[in-house]
């Protein structure tokens, strides 16, 4: 069979290619207890209610791109708590300048300083959600069915049916002319909404379950305007490129890389004993994602997917790994941690066991 072009674009690599994307080591990521809800919680935007008082923050934001970059300017932190009909998320985002201009429901929310969620309830790295929402409560929800990176695209006519959302602001949007102490963040999510995700079996999650997270805070740079802000240019007239700041970091300016997201168990209530119990499966999830980073590469400069194990120069072949192929598809496959199973991955980023 001869050689076809893969469509893989070189100079997007280090977009769709954690730093750490091909280390042996597993990446840096973070991980929250999410204790089940007690209290009532109105969501109006404050973060007030007793039934949060007790609930951990996260830590602070980091830069996208982690510890590479400078932290960001301003601190954002969340909170995250459930109960059998709902997820619950807090977020407080310090901001000297409150500024926001789209009204429209699932407009563009990122052009505007934003919130963002994302979540992968099976950790496959597709069919995974994403919600954003800006100073002035406008929200985008939207499903996509895998990554860009894998020709995914977004459905933005897909909206969470039952959503609550609120925003609370410490200050006066639009005014140049005083200073703010920033915003708050409150959203229920029902937990019918990610039964799209067609990888889970039963919502509500079950106190032990963990699910793949992240956040995201997106911040441009603003000047002084008549109507309150405009976006700061370059001399020659071009918008300066935008702050990430995100809860766990992705390695690459790029938030749809799922297997960079955080991990969310979901914990007892507060004062129960509970305890984050580390996935034995990270290791070969890991080891299958390198080698789907490297079938890129490889692809990339060849013009094909490599077949065997030996074209993508290994140093080291992890026990177990197997890859067959042609050189427009391959399949990459390994055992469980737990031995009852393999593992795959395959051109198109999907993670699955048999």
């Amino acid at each position: 069979m001869g050689c076809t072009a893969i469509p893989v674009q070189v100079p997007e690599q280090s977009r769709l290619i954690p730093a750490t994307g091909l280390d042996d080591s597993l990446p840096s990521i973070r991980h929250y207890l999410a204790p089940k809800r007690v209290g009532a919680i109105a969501v109006d935007g404050r973060l007030d209610d007793s039934a949060w008082a007790e609930v951990p923050w996260t830590e602070s934001f980091v830069d996208i791109e982690g510890a590479r970059r400078p932290p960001p300017l301003w601190s954002t932190r969340v909170k995250m708590t459930w109960d059998d009909s709902a997820f619950f998320v807090a977020a407080e985002i310090k901001e000297p300048h409150l500024w926001a201009t789209l009204h429209d429901r699932d407009a563009v929310i990122f052009q505007d300083n934003d919130f963002e969620v994302f979540v992968d309830p099976d950790n496959d790295t597709h069919r995974y959600f994403e919600l954003e929402i800006n100073a002035l409560g406008t929200v985008w929800d939207l499903f996509l069915s895998k990554p860009y990176r894998d020709e995914g695209s977004a459905v933005n006519a897909w909206d969470i049916a039952g959503l609550q959302s609120a925003v609370h602001l410490y200050g006066t949007l639009n005014d140049p002319s005083d200073r703010d102490r920033g915003w708050s963040v409150e959203l229920a999510i029902p937990w019918k909404a990610f039964t799209d995700s067609g990888g889970i079996d039963h919502v509500p999650p079950r106190v032990g379950d963990q699910w793949r997270v992240n956040f995201s805070r997106v911040q441009w740079q603003g000047d002084p305007a008549e109507t309150g802000y405009d976006k700061r240019r370059t001399a020659e007239g071009v918008v300066l490129d935008e702050a990430n700041w995100v809860w766990s970091p992705q390695q690459a300016i790029n938030m749809h890389l799922p297997e960079m997201w955080g991990v969310v168990q979901f914990a007892d209530s507060i004062g129960a004993s509970s305890t984050l119990v580390p996935d034995a499966e990270r290791t070969p999830h890991w080891i299958l994602r390198r080698i789907y980073y490297r079938e890129r590469l490889y692809a990339a400069e060849h013009g094909a997917y490599a077949p065997t194990v030996v074209r993508l120069g290994l140093q080291v072949v992890p026990p177990g790994l197997v890859i067959s192929g042609t050189p427009v598809s391959y399949w990459a496959t390994i055992p469980t941690a737990d031995g009852a199973g393999e593992w795959h991955i395959g051109p198109d980023g999907r993670l699955w066991r048999d």
